[in-house]
C-alpha cells in the first residue's frame, strides 16, 4: 500500500483507506485451488429441475467442495437435494421458497442462516419465461402474466439481493450471481418476448449497480447471460421456431446446462476475486454478429 492514503471518492463515508490492501495471499495458491469452494455455504434458487441452469450450478458447487448447499425452488426441491447429497456427500438441504414474495425470501434467508450459520455464495437464478407473445394481443385480464414475470424474474432478484446483501455486509464478504440472459442485451426473433427481455435487461443493470453498492464491504455481484439453452422451458414453442434459433446461433445448436456450470463456478470463487459488475455471456456466439 502507498505511504500516502486518501479517502475513497466513490465512498466518502467509508473509513477504509485508498488504495485498499490487495489479497496477496491469493498469489500463494494454485489456479485450480482458487476455484475451490471448500468450507463455503452456497444458496441456489430455482434448482429443482435436473435439466435446469440452477441444478447445474448447484452440482458444480458440490463438485468444488462446498461445505453446505441450500436449494430453493417454488416446487419441492427435495429430490434434487437428495440426489446431490447422495452423489457428492455434501450437506444439501431443500427449501420451498416463492422468490416473488419478499417475506418468503426473508424467511428462507433466516432459515439458511439458522441451518448453516452463514451464506458465502448466493445464486439468484429462479425465473419464468414468457409464453404469451406480442403484448398488443393481450387483453386487460392478461396483464397478470406481465406482473407475474416481473415479480419472479426481476422483483425476486431484488428481494434476494436485499436480504443476502445484508448478510454479506455483516460478514464483510460474499458473492452474488444473478441469472440474466442474452435477451437482456438483444431482441429475440422470431419469438416475441418483450417482458422477459425487459426483466433480464434490468437484471444486468441491477448486477452492475449492486456491484458498486456492495464493493465497500468486499462483496461481489455479477450476472451470467445464457443464450438459448435446452432446459425444457422453451419446449412449448413450435419446432420451426427452435430450428430458426439453431440457424441463427453460430454454434448451430442450443446449449446444455452443464455448459454454464463453469461460469457460475468462476463467479462464485476466489478465482473471480477482482471480477464484479460483469455480465458473462455464454450463448454459442449468438450476440457476436
Amino acid at each position: 500500500m502507498s505511504d500516502e492514503t486518501v479517502k475513497s471518492i466513490l465512498y466518502p463515508d467509508d473509513p477504509t483507506p485508498i488504495p485498499r490492501r490487495a489479497p496477496t495471499e491469493l498469489l500463494e495458491r494454485s489456479t485450480f485451488d482458487l476455484f475451490s469452494l471448500k468450507g463455503k455455504i452456497c444458496v441456489v434458487t430455482g434448482a429443482a429441475r435436473a435439466k435446469g441452469i440452477g441444478y447445474a450450478a448447484a452440482e458444480a458447487y458440490c463438485e468444488a467442495g462446498a461445505k453446505g448447499l441450500a436449494i430453493w425452488d417454488y416446487n419441492d426441491p427435495s429430490e434434487a437435494a437428495e440426489t446431490l447429497s447422495r452423489k457428492y456427500g455434501t450437506d444439501v438441504r431443500a427449501y420451498r421458497v416463492d422468490v416473488s414474495k419478499n417475506e418468503s425470501v426473508k424467511a428462507a434467508v433466516d432459515k439458511v442462516l439458522k441451518d448453516f450459520g452463514t451464506i458465502d455464495v448466493f445464486v439468484a437464478n429462479a425465473g419464468v419465461v414468457w409464453e404469451t407473445g406480442t403484448i398488443l394481443n393481450m387483453e386487460t385480464d392478461d396483464d397478470v402474466n406481465w406482473h407475474h414475470l416481473m415479480d419472479v424474474d426481476l422483483n425476486g432478484v431484488y428481494y434476494c439481493a436485499k436480504h443476502v446483501g445484508r448478510v454479506f455486509k455483516e460478514h464483510k464478504t460474499g458473492s452474488l450471481v444473478i441469472t440474466a440472459s442474452m435477451s437482456g442485451l438483444i431482441v429475440n426473433f422470431p419469438n416475441l418476448q418483450t417482458p422477459y427481455n425487459v426483466a433480464k435487461a434490468a437484471c444486468i443493470n441491477m448486477a452492475k449497480s449492486l456491484a458498486v453498492e456492495f464493493a465497500p464491504f468486499n462483496a461481489r455481484v455479477n450476472c451470467v447471460c445464457p443464450g438459448y439453452m435446452d432446459t425444457g422451458l422453451s419446449d412449448f414453442l413450435p419446432q420451426k421456431t427452435l430450428n430458426t434459433w439453431a440457424q441463427l446461433i453460430p454454434a448451430g445448436r442450443q446449449g446444455l446446462n452443464k455448459e454454464l456450470a463453469g461460469a457460475y463456478l468462476y463467479l462464485a470463487t476466489d478465482a473471480a476475486s477482482y471480477t464484479t459488475g460483469a455480465a458473462l455471456v455464454v450463448d454459442g456466439g449468438y450476440t457476436c454478429p
